[in-house]
């Protein structure tokens, strides 16, 4: 799959199957951990807000550092921020294996945010800027095919491990892993930069305080109470300084994220479409395991097994999705896409109940699975279409930020509606509940497709940068 349309060259083959194992890492690391907190709350004698704060801590540094990470690969070289994110992810990884405490586990949980933040942005700069735009999609699929592995045996190994297995494996697999994966990198991946050889130090000050302002607000609603004076102040505060980024970035000579990037079309309604494909998808994943256990009284395992036919959609379909969006256009995939995930969370919200048989859902399980595989490599092909090969680094960096952001976002808001209309105290309470927030998630996933609507039915030529400032491309980062 060269850029003449032949077969993946090796140069290729080892950048996309590198940037694919860190990835499948750490979404595995990811899933078994939500699905063994309660081995790990009997073990280091947890409270409940603690044990959240075991998800919430790698979820926070992540999101708010996306930006950041992308911003020192294009400044200091991405193969080697790329490699120091791994490093620090797999020591990381070792410190939480080791911890003898839950505060130990999650200061330990946050570094591995952090790294995660160096590893995942550039792993899909690393990529786009290994392909031509012409194979991208396709690329961009099996990228996302070989995460969906992650994501389809995570429910199972974390249920084994919730089990009985010790919780301290999930964590001891990323060591010879994530040492592999470094000594891959460093010798097979070819070093590239950004446009810009200066760091915006501003811009990642006030992105980061931003970020981490509003991601606090959305994490402790639930908690703290959404008309409490922390929740209103660090929503108000962080939107604040995100505004100030916005402007700074407008006026600043070297920005880490232009502001005419939202001129194009493409990013600049691609990029809303698919923090609500994460949305969906989050608040989904957050509640399904949980109603096949608390609703319908299965096992973690047995919710685990159950969970599989969907989480298979993503390794199934998201090649196939991802190669067709490089004939059809990127807007078909992503509109549809969205489409079926509110059929399918619709179907769920209305069916569900402590009685449903699985057979009911399983259908709807499917439907929604493949939509949301059909949106993602699509919407990602869109936002680092729309830029120039060596701006690719700013977009997937915002890209991804927004991403997770919408994972935060979908929970928050299913959550609410959850507590809202639901509770634990028995399984009809809980069903009820559920119902609720899967309504809730379709609604999201709607909104999301309203707004890809929007998206050109053809991709753009990438946004020229301004003449008077336009480096000359870096000879690695040509495509």
């Amino acid at each position: 799959m060269s850029a003449d349309g032949g077969r993946m060259t090796s140069r290729q083959a080892w950048v996309l199957g590198l940037a694919s194992l860190a990835s499948f890492m750490m979404a595995l690391d990811s899933l078994v951990v939500t699905t063994a907190l309660s081995t790990i709350r009997r073990d280091l004698t947890a409270s409940i807000e603690s044990l959240e704060w075991t998800v919430n801590a790698y979820n926070l540094t992540f999101a708010v550092l996306l930006l950041t990470g992308a911003a020192l690969g294009d400044r200091f070289g991405r193969r080697r921020v790329f490699v120091a994110g791994l490093a620090v992810f797999t020591l990381a990884s070792a410190a939480c294996a080791l911890s003898p405490d839950i505060g130990t586990l999650i200061a330990s949980r946050a570094l591995q945010g952090a790294g995660a933040a160096m590893v995942l942005p550039l792993s899909l700069t690393l990529i786009s800027a290994a392909f031509p735009p012409r194979q991208r999609g396709r690329a961009m699929g099996l990228y996302l095919g070989i995460t969906g592995l992650a994501t389809f045996s995570g429910p199972f190994v974390g249920g084994v491990v919730a089990e009985g297995l010790a919780w301290q494996w999930i964590f001891w697999l990323n060591l010879p892993v994530g040492l592999a994966a470094i000594v891959l990198s460093a010798r097979r991946v070819e070093e590239s930069v950004g446009p810009n050889n200066r760091f915006d130090l501003a811009g990642v000050v006030l992105v980061t305080l931003g970020a981490f302002g509003v991601v606090w607000g959305l994490v402790r609603g639930n908690a703290a109470g959404w008309g409490s004076v922390e929740v209103l102040g660090a929503l108000v505060l962080g939107a604040a300084l995100v505004v100030a980024f916005v402007l700074w970035e407008g006026r600043a000579k070297a920005p880490m994220l232009p502001m005419r990037f939202f001129r194009v079309r493409a990013f600049a309604t691609a990029n809303p479409a698919n923090f609500c494909v994460f949305a969906s998808l989050y608040g989904t994943l957050f509640f399904l395991a949980q109603y096949f256990q608390t609703g319908l009284g299965e096992g973690p395992l047995g919710a685990g097994l159950r969970l599989m036919p969907w989480t298979a959609t993503l390794m199934v379909c998201a090649p196939i999705a991802g190669a067709l969006a490089d004939r059809y256009g990127e807007r078909t995939f992503v509109v549809v896409g969205l489409l079926l995930q509110t059929a399918g969370t619709g179907w769920i919200a209305l069916v569900a109940d402590a009685g449903t048989g699985y057979l009911e859902l399983l259908p709807a399980l499917v439907v929604g699975g493949a939509g949301l595989t059909m949106a993602m490599p699509a919407a990602q092909k869109a936002v680092v279409g729309a830029v120039r090969p060596q701006e690719i680094g700013q977009a997937s960096g915002a890209f991804m930020m927004l991403r997770i952001l919408g994972g935060v976002f979908g929970v928050a808001i299913a959550v609410a509606v959850f507590a809202g209309t639901g509770g634990y105290a028995s399984a009809e309470e809980f069903s009820e509940g559920f119902a609720a927030a899967m309504g809730a998630v379709a609604t999201l996933a709607f909104t999301g497709m309203l707004a890809a609507l929007g998206m050109p039915r053809r991709r753009p030529a990438p946004t020229p940068a301004p003449p008077a400032t336009t480096p000359a491309p870096h000879p690695e980062t040509a495509v």
